[in-house]
């Protein structure tokens, strides 16, 4: 059946193309969407003729005056999938737009396909998300949750890797989600679902101990490919390969691993994380709370933080950070000194280095937060 919101893009994208009246009417005979609101509504007997005898029915000046609710034109069936579900009606004079007639015609079911399978994908997406969610939150696959598997030819009996993509832009088109979802090098046993607007959960076929490496290129690939074809920044985490019974851990892990990912580490796997698997689990407000606690005091002296990132940057190095820096070695130590004085934390203690290294390891979040 078309809907009227289908309907009225019709009759708008129809506009587009001519300066004649339009209308699109239901196979019963109802007018859903015109050019002339007040038409709307009301009965079209022509329209109710063309529905029935599935061909174009050409209405003359005569003839407008013999049917009920009809003007001069013609009507036009719109078919889908081999059946009438509507018609189309130009008005004017038959001679004038009868050449046009095709070409909407055609245009009018290419808008209804394009709508039918953008719903379709819809409605895949949503119940593959659904799905998806509910498994990782199952200690143990339920019987409808084995069904509804089956039903999508997905196997729960899998080792399976999980991996978290993360867009730095949203929302995103339904166009761009069909071409990102549909671009991923995956075997038939991968899951692959988007997560909200702006992630995809990846469920790895890990029965044939692909390697990470292997993984990384996969992924590589697919953030080069929607970085090039929609300019968009992507970041991905990786967990390890569990069994079924597991995959939640694997989940977490990923998620967890993403949170790591920033600038060149567009990709991370979980069993890189070391001091990282501490503090991710630590709190946005913790973590400002910190930083002012430690380096508050220098947070607004843009040459002290820069020092002592780079300090880290080239652990610990003295010559390589003046080096780096561009700057003397005395202006080094000189900086140095100043934020033991403003932050009561020394560098070269290993309790100070520590609070110091945390503190700046926090600091990308920070901005976004204070």
């Amino acid at each position: 059946m078309l809907q009227p919101e289908l309907a009225e893009k019709i009759v708008r994208e129809v506009q587009r193309l001519i300066s004649e009246e339009i209308i699109v009417v239901s196979t019963d005979g109802m007018i859903i969407s015109s050019t002339n609101r007040e038409r709307v509504g009301t009965f079209h007997q022509g329209a109710l003729i063309t529905s029935q005898q599935k061909k174009k029915l050409i209405i003359t000046e005569k003839e407008s005056h013999q049917l009920e609710g009809v003007k001069s034109g013609i009507n036009l069936p719109i078919f889908f999938q081999n059946d009438v579900i509507g018609v189309i009606g130009i008005t004017g004079d038959p001679k004038t737009v009868t050449p046009f007639g095709e070409i909407i015609r055609k245009m009018t079911e290419l808008l209804i396909s394009e709508n039918y399978y953008g719903e379709q994908f819809d409605y895949h997406s949503r119940a593959m998300e659904t799905f998806v969610l509910e498994w990782l939150q199952a200690k143990e696959p339920s019987p409808d949750l084995l069904e509804r598997a089956r039903a999508l030819s997905i196997n729960l009996e899998l080792n399976r890797t999980a991996v978290m993509i993360q867009f730095k832009q949203s929302p995103l088109t339904r166009d761009a989600w069909s071409s990102i979802l549909n671009s991923f090098s995956q075997n038939k046993n991968d899951v692959l679902t988007r997560y909200g607007n702006e992630r995809i959960i990846v469920l790895i076929d890990g029965s044939n101990s692909i390697q990470p490496s292997a993984i990384k290129n996969r992924l590589k690939h697919f953030l080069d490919f929607i970085k090039n074809s929609f300019g968009i920044a992507a970041y991905a985490g990786v967990g390890h390969c569990t069994p079924p019974s597991n995959l939640h851990e694997s989940y977490i892990q990923a998620k967890r691993a993403l949170n790591m990912a920033r600038g060149d580490r567009s990709i991370i796997f979980d069993e890189e994380l070391t001091l990282e698997m501490i503090t991710g689990e630590l709190t946005t407000a913790t973590k400002s709370e910190y930083i002012k606690r430690t380096i508050g005091p220098i947070l607004k002296e843009a040459d002290l933080l820069e020092t002592l990132a780079e300090l880290f940057n080239q652990n610990h190095s003295l010559k390589n950070t003046a080096k780096s820096l561009h700057i003397h070695i005395n202006t080094l130590h000189y900086r140095l000194k100043k934020i033991e004085e403003l932050t009561h934390l020394n560098s070269s203690r290993t309790h100070d280095l520590l609070c110091l290294y945390l503190a700046v390891l926090f600091l990308d979040e920070y901005p976004k937060n204070k």
